[in-house]
């Protein structure tokens, strides 16, 4: 799910808490008692964000939008969020996580190991360790966790194979391809999320959304130009037109995942979309390593440094596809994708240090250029920003109710609403 020349995808377990205002209880954590795990095999709205039966959350995340939406905001309210700066906080995090996963790669190259198959293995195996356990305890062992969600499963294995082709690909483009070619094909990846999302998500995108991705996108053009001026796009390819293709194909795949994934943690609860993720992505990945890495394997350096570098990028992946979730569902897809953008920016300042690059001058103005695209993209919008996913319903009910979701945030506005009232009918 990242556009990374090795891997990518993501979330966080959240938190239980329980608030309690006078005498109603909310509820904000992904599974919180048994009562609940066993009344919702058939309801989904007891996800991650602590589910609220439906009769009692439909009418609160209602009067929670219709407060959020109806409330007196200017056209840079969002801006003024926490929500905000969070997400662009979580989005500069995943690009340096890309760029932490690119160069302990190199340092892997360097070392005479490229194993890309194999190492991201242990990525989608530590993913599987970290989060499965956390399911299986939320929703009250494996009896309920497989009767849950077992009927999902077809759906967990189209994602995983989405996300494992979308990093071979793009690792084979780079083998055959040049580096400024490679990098102009993860424009198309922004392109088949927005123009997916339109389509099948019925996401209709504000102007200030599109302006914020042409600008993000042209920074990214000024950075790509620098490249070419100062002759570092890595020369000639082996095969430009099969690079090409490869590439164009493992953006398309990158493309499509962003999207599912980000429909499936608005429906679904995080620990459950990346234990299925994990567990999937070991087969997938395993059966593609054991075709394709075997001799790559036995010829590779195996060491002390190595290892280090393995549990280096292992844990940048780990970060990464634990964030993720959170800036699809609190964002979009889209904008996830033109956040990572920055990747190469960070990438540059990480070579200046360690490989010895000399930074040109048009790098910053890219960057700054990017920044100014994701601000813009917020603009002249709700205070609920992308959270608010068109396909769950007006007053997201087939959703969530997550940390980073609509709902969650509606349910809260309710329930303050709520206990304010009370508080000035008791003075009264």
């Amino acid at each position: 799910m990242a556009n990374n020349t090795i891997n990518p995808s993501s979330s966080e377990p959240e938190m239980t808490q329980v608030k309690n205002y006078g005498t109603t209880t909310l509820v904000t954590a992904e599974h919180t008692t048994s009562n609940t795990r066993n009344n919702n095999n058939n309801n989904n709205r007891e996800s991650d964000g602590g589910v609220v039966t439906d009769t009692d959350s439909a009418d609160l995340v209602a009067r929670g939008i219709q407060k959020l939406e109806t409330q007196n905001v200017h056209w840079y309210s969002y801006l003024m969020t926490v929500d905000f700066w969070l997400i662009v906080l979580i989005g500069q995090i995943l690009s340096l996580c890309i760029t932490a996963t690119n160069t302990f790669s190199s340092f892997l190259n360097e070392q005479g190991t490229s194993i890309p198959a194999i190492q991201t293995i242990f990525v989608y195996a530590l993913i599987f360790i970290v989060y499965f356990p956390t399911a299986l305890y939320r929703m009250g062992g494996p009896r309920n966790f497989f009767s849950q969600t077992w009927r999902h499963s077809w759906k967990y294995i189209i994602l995983s194979f989405l996300d494992v082709e979308g990093n071979y690909f793009t690792v084979l483009a780079y083998r055959y391809t040049n580096l400024l070619s490679a990098q102009l094909l993860n424009f198309w990846s922004i392109v088949c999320v927005v123009v997916i999302s339109f389509v099948l998500l019925k996401v209709r995108y504000k102007w200030f959304q599109i302006g914020g991705i042409l600008i993000c996108c042209g920074g990214m053009g000024i950075l790509l130009a620098s490249d070419h001026i100062t002759g570092s796009n890595g020369g000639p390819g082996v095969d430009m037109v099969k690079g090409d293709l490869f590439g164009l194909l493992g953006a398309t795949l990158y493309g499509i995942s962003n999207v599912y994934e980000e429909w499936f943690v608005s429906k679904r609860p995080i620990y459950e979309v990346l234990s299925f993720l994990g567990f999937f992505g070991v087969i997938i990945n395993g059966v593609q390593a054991a075709i394709f890495d075997r001799d790559a394997a036995t010829n590779a350096t195996w060491n002390g440094p190595v290892a280090g570098y393995l549990v280096g990028y292992t844990l940048a992946m780990l970060i990464f596809y634990s964030l993720a979730p959170l800036i699809l569902r609190m964002g979009s897809a889209a904008f996830f994708d033109i956040s990572l953008l920055t990747a190469n920016f960070w990438g540059v300042i990480v070579g200046v240090k360690v490989f010895g690059y000399v930074i040109h001058f048009m790098y910053p103005i890219a960057f700054v250029c990017i920044i100014v695209g994701l601000v813009v993209y917020f603009l002249a919008g709700s205070v609920l920003g992308d959270s608010k996913k068109p396909w769950l319903g007006a007053d997201q009910s087939e959703g969530v109710a997550g940390v980073g979701t609509a709902k969650l945030k509606a349910l809260n506005a309710a329930r303050q609403q709520a206990l304010a009232e009370g508080e000035a009918g008791g003075r009264v």
